[in-house]
């Protein structure tokens, strides 16, 4: 019944078209969900060769294995050409679902899950949606610390409207990141971007911040 009931939440998810739910932009966690009623504030920059910003994320749990988090940041934008530089805004959300458990006899946790971003600016709006999948193992150190390895991969389609010409692509973003957890309630992260089959982003990006449950 849990199980059908978080599916069902999927697809429900898919089917919204409203900017309010996205690891659009990163990745930032590994696969493991929050708690049952849990909370996690994150805090990360982003950067690439046309593009520095800074994005903030709230994730929240109200149902075993099952979070979704709420990201909003700016970015400053080298579009290229003649174009001047752009201040854009970025807001999104996802949710995800985990179905594989380490403690559970995996080799790993996993959790898919989609997503929805919205990037706007004056003469610029890109919407992307699409299907996400992470993979992550979580590695004790000492009685409280660890580290969390993982990668992520998305499926993102897109529409653009950038300067009266309007588009739709898709984007294969790969993510490989590592989560240090310094304190149960203190998480630094980094991870590199890599945006595979995508016209408009930088081939490589970088974010790296801190996460922080309470």
């Amino acid at each position: 019944m849990k199980n059908a009931l978080a599916a069902a939440l999927l697809v429900a998810a898919l089917g919204a078209a409203t900017p309010a739910r996205a690891q659009v932009f990163g990745q930032f966690t590994g696969a493991a969900t929050l708690p049952l009623n849990g909370h996690l504030f994150g805090a990360y920059l982003n950067a690439s060769e046309n593009v520095i910003g800074g994005l903030a994320q709230l994730r929240l749990s109200f149902y075993p294995n099952v979070d979704f988090g709420f990201h909003g940041g700016l970015t400053r934008l080298d579009p290229g050409g003649t174009a001047a530089n752009l201040t854009t805004l970025r807001v999104g959300g996802d949710l995800r679902w985990r179905v594989a458990h380490a403690a559970q006899g995996s080799a790993l946790d996993v959790a898919v899950g989609v997503a929805l971003g919205v990037e706007t600016a004056d003469d610029l709006k890109v919407v992307s949606l699409g299907p996400s999948v992470v993979a992550s193992r979580t590695l004790s150190v000492g009685d409280t610390g660890g580290i969390v390895p993982y990668a992520g991969l998305a499926l993102l389609f897109s529409s653009r409207d950038a300067f009266g010409v309007e588009d739709s692509d898709i984007s294969v973003p790969l993510r490989l990141g590592m989560e240090a957890r310094l304190a149960p309630e203190f998480r630094i992260v980094a991870e590199l971007q890599l945006f595979v089959a995508d016209r408009y982003s930088d081939d490589v990006g970088f974010a790296t911040g801190v996460n922080l449950p309470f």
